[in-house]
């Protein structure tokens, strides 16, 4: 006879975020997040550099702040997705990448699209700061699928009344 917990556990929904980020999925997003690195650095290092001298005094200003926040910006996106990469590959724990991924600060450093100085800026720095924030919001929304799922499910283990509320909920519905 099989013990209760073991056939609630064989019987246990299917973790869609973690298959996601194990997927090409995930393998596509750490492409393009890290192309976009190499692309950007590339970019403020030749013609950026060169467009940036020619710039009015506001857009010049502009382009300080807007490429230090770019870069900023796509650091920790590329710490993310390393760190992410790094779990998948078994190098790190899921549990140390949640520690690390503290140190990462997905939801800061936006860019004032539209503030003063903005139309002086180079239209490529434009493109790369919107492609940048788009990136930014795929990997906010990876990074909410997979730990808040891991937290929750952290949090029923924990709980032994909440596993079995569920397994109820599962086998009869919820009642209301």
């Amino acid at each position: 006879m099989t013990d209760w917990f073991s056939s609630t556990r064989r019987n246990a929904p299917i973790d869609f975020a973690d298959r996601l980020a194990n997927s090409e999925m995930f393998s596509a997003l750490f492409r393009d997040g890290m192309a976009l690195v190499e692309e950007t650095a590339a970019y403020l290092d030749g013609e950026g550099r060169v467009q940036s001298k020619s710039l009015p005094r506001a857009g010049s200003l502009a382009y300080a702040t807007e490429s230090m926040r770019l870069t900023t910006r796509l650091m920790q996106m590329a710490s993310w997705l390393l760190l992410q990469r790094a779990v998948n590959e078994g190098e790190m724990s899921a549990e140390q990448a949640g520690n690390e991924k503290n140190k990462v600060r997905l939801d800061t450093l936006s860019s004032t699209r539209g503030g003063s100085g903005w139309q002086d800026l180079p239209q490529e720095l434009r493109d790369l700061i919107e492609r940048s924030v788009r990136l930014q919001e795929r990997i906010q929304h990876l990074d909410r699928m997979i730990y808040e799922s891991r937290h929750a499910e952290a949090a029923a283990i924990d709980n032994p009344v909440a596993v079995q509320l569920d397994v109820l909920n599962a086998a009869f519905g919820s009642r209301r």
